[in-house]
């Protein structure tokens, strides 16, 4: 068990040699940003991406994430030979000795907030959301408006997405998770890799758009889609703890060994559908961080490569969300 930090590459305004300055922190975790989504991760890439890290004395540990095209969500025509890149994709980690993948199934958006500087009393500012204000955003134009999202979908795109969406009820996704996870899961098993899915961000539907990721039951009903230890969890505190019929702590226990990977964050809940992101210290949000990172290091580990840290897959609190 160990901390990480995330990472966005070259361009990121925090440098990998202030990264290795915070103590503890001995991992990366970061990803391709700019490979289109669906096309397999070139191995000269990722290597490239391996070796300035580990030049700055740190080890990418993992990769948040190799995204989930739409086609395979929705269940197209296209989804194999996408499933298939994505396998590829799997085996080159694997290859180059990176053994969690963090990633997610959230329709179209991905983590959503309403306001990325709320003011908070010390001065500070926080990233916040307010179901009552993202109702009010205006999604006609496309997704260039929506804080902090770079205009991914233009107007005609994303009527496109939410039109296809309207036949993917909850059920159905779960139908389509399932078959991306048993063709994904033997190559991940096979590359030594874990794969990680993050919870939904926030744990409930936006823009009509169904989120299956969201309890505790979610994630239990995840791993019996296909029961291999590779299949596991990215243990968001942040987006589980956002609705507040999560007991953290419980949750740790009940998933056990299949959390590869924990996003240790707190929150504060302050309305109906509404939050903000705190200080980790549990006074200062509604998520008992220390209960959590208890239960975390009582955890056992899912194998003897976690347990002598030959991997990073009982990877421990990152400051990533």
């Amino acid at each position: 068990m160990y901390m990480t930090f995330r990472w966005f590459g070259p361009t990121d305004p925090i440098p990998l040699a202030h990264i290795r300055q915070i103590p503890g922190v001995e991992g990366v975790v970061s990803a391709l940003y700019d490979v289109p989504v669906g096309d397999p991760w070139p191995r000269g890439r990722l290597a490239q991406l391996q070796n300035d890290i580990a030049d700055a004395g740190l080890k990418l540990a993992v990769v948040e994430s190799i995204p989930v095209h739409e086609d395979i969500k929705l269940g197209r025509p296209t989804r194999d030979r996408l499933i298939a890149n994505y396998c590829e994709s799997v085996r080159t980690m694997g290859e180059l000795g990176v053994r969690v993948l963090c990633y997610n199934f959230m329709p179209v958006f991905d983590w959503m907030r309403t306001d990325l500087a709320l003011p908070l009393p010390d001065g500070s500012t926080a990233l916040a959301y307010d179901d009552a204000a993202l109702a009010r955003m205006d999604i006609a134009r496309g997704t260039g408006d929506l804080p902090g999202w770079a205009a991914t979908y233009d107007a005609t795109e994303l009527r496109g997405l939410l039109e296809a969406y309207r036949k993917v009820h909850a059920e159905r996704l779960w139908d389509h998770l399932a078959y991306f996870l048993e063709r994904v899961v033997p190559a991940a098993e096979q590359a030594g890799v874990r794969m990680a899915i993050h919870p939904d961000d926030p744990p409930w539907p936006i823009f009509g758009l169904p989120r299956i990721i969201c309890r505790g039951r979610d994630l239990e009903r995840l791993l019996q889609l296909v029961d291999r230890p590779a299949n596991g969890v990215t243990f968001c505190t942040g987006s589980l703890g956002a609705l507040p019929e999560n007991d953290l702590p419980a949750m740790v226990r009940r998933l056990g060994p299949r959390i590869h990977f924990a996003h240790c964050r707190n929150v504060r809940i302050t309305g109906e559908r509404q939050f903000h992101e705190t200080p980790h210290p549990s006074a200062l949000g509604d998520v008992n961080l220390a209960a959590v990172l208890r239960a975390l290091r009582d955890t056992p580990p899912c194998c003897e490569h976690c347990a002598t840290r030959a991997s990073p897959a009982r990877c421990a609190p990152t400051t990533g969300g």
